[in-house]
């Protein structure tokens, strides 16, 4: 077997690989030997099945295996000699198309190679963290919006009418063609109009009405009701309104903090701080993150994989391109042309991708299945009653896992970063750190 190289200019590498006939001849004896204790041909007991016709039976099927198997094994020495890592699966053509059997194998082999990433001192890099600490004023606007879900209802005047948003107390009966039927019926039914929980038309033609006051409510079933007796039918609805309720906040106290699986006011108010100060800490670390890369943008130059980075500014001018046409769903649409604009931030996001991922796998970096676990559960919890199908899915998808994996490896470099880097903290208000995080999004 045999390597040749053909280039190497830059990160292109090209080869040319041979793998003579013998070996190959070779190596389909190493595996009709290795098959032929376990191999039964009528006329001949197991085992017992003369090579030559082990070879006439199977030699064809082995030829091709024994093929791929050599130019994998060349491939893998070469890379392992070499110290290359390409940037993309390699190009591999056959180039002797007229093959048969008793030629060389003769293939070439072209890619791109990752470049070195030159060691940087990251002990040189200033960086600045902004520190928040979370005003009372701050966790009593949090208090009030706590107190708002959790609202009551207090009765209203009883002159007053019933408005949207309103919990009316009612009795009602419901009947189609005048009978009436099961589970149309309630007492003391506590419904808030406008919150769309009975069938169409039913609250609203609630709004307007006293305590004390007997309606009749006319509505139709929807044509898919659950019920199939009741479907698309007509029915009236005899409804006594008992009382008229307006929404008021529930009262700032203990009975609240229960209510959010607190023990008393005081430690809700201290699970309030704390969320706060995890959510101004994130944000300080999003704006030091980006400082962080613009610094190593500067403080490290390498030659960069064409390849790389023309698909880089294709994958940015495409979401750029879809951001500004959002009615377009699909991929539907004409050919999106890069511009330096595209290839400039293609360079940057490349760059610094092989910056860290050089970085990681030199301090054996790595993201652990608990990590990764828990990373899927989160984003499962977006979607409620299919966590168990988008897990599943994730367990079952490679890419998907990897996808995830990605931006927690990369905050697990940073962080590796920025114990290295001289940072230094700097108390500043809510909307300092506020315009802080909005420059970084108009970046």
């Amino acid at each position: 077997m045999q390597v040749t190289e053909t280039k190497n200019e830059g990160l292109e590498r090209a080869y040319t690989i041979t793998v003579t006939a013998k070996e190959l001849d070779d190596k389909v004896g190493e595996k009709l030997v290795e098959a032929q204790p376990e191999v039964e041909l009528k006329g001949f007991r197991k085992g017992k099945v003369p090579m030559a016709l082990l070879k006439k039976q199977f030699g064809q099927r082995l030829l091709g295996e024994a093929m791929q198997e050599s130019v994998d094994a060349a491939m893998a020495k070469h890379f392992e000699d070499s110290g290359d890592r390409p940037a993309f699966q390699p190009k591999v053509e056959m180039t002797n198309q007229d093959w048969k059997e008793g030629d060389d194998v003769v293939v070439d082999m072209s890619y791109e190679a990752l470049p070195e990433v030159p060691d940087a001192d990251f002990s040189k890099i200033k960086l600045e963290k902004m520190v928040v600490k979370p005003e009372e004023s701050a966790v009593d606007d949090a208090l009030k919006n706590l107190a708002e879900s959790a609202q009551n209802f207090t009765d209203r005047d009883a002159k007053e009418k019933s408005q949207d948003g309103d919990q009316v107390v009612i009795d009602f009966l419901g009947k189609v063609d005048g009978e009436a039927f099961e589970g149309g019926a309630a007492e003391d039914y506590p419904l808030v109009l406008g919150s769309n929980s009975f069938i169409p038309g039913f609250e609203e033609q609630l709004v307007g009405k006293k305590a004390g006051e007997e309606v009749e409510v006319k509505v139709s079933f929807p044509g898919e009701y659950g019920a199939a007796h009741l479907a698309g039918k007509d029915a009236v609805f005899e409804c006594k309104v008992k009382a008229v309720k307006a929404p008021a906040a529930a009262e700032i106290d203990d009975e609240l903090a229960k209510k959010y699986g607190s023990e008393s006011l005081d430690a809700l108010k201290e699970q309030i701080r704390e969320r706060l100060a995890a959510e101004y800490n994130g944000a300080a670390r999003a704006v030091m993150k980006r400082k962080l890369l613009d610094e190593l943008d500067e403080l490290v130059s390498f030659e960069l994989p064409p390849t790389l980075v023309d698909a880089e500014a294709k994958q940015i001018a495409h979401q750029l391109w879809h951001e500004e046409n959002p009615d377009v769903q699909g991929h539907d649409h004409p050919e999106i042309e890069t511009t330096d604009e595209h290839k400039k931030l293609a360079e940057r996001r490349v760059r610094l991708g092989l910056l860290l991922a050089e970085l990681g796998r030199k301090q054996e970096i790595t993201v652990n299945d608990q990590e990764l676990t828990q990373a899927i559960m989160n984003q499962a919890r977006q979607y409620p009653g299919q966590e168990r199908q988008f897990f599943e899915f994730a367990q079952q998808n490679a890419e998907f896992r990897q996808q995830i994996q990605a931006p927690i490896f990369e905050d697990k470099v940073v962080d590796y970063i920025f114990e290295l880097a001289k940072v230094e903290e700097k108390e500043v208000t809510k909307e300092e750190l506020e315009k802080a995080v909005e420059e970084l999004e108009q970046e």
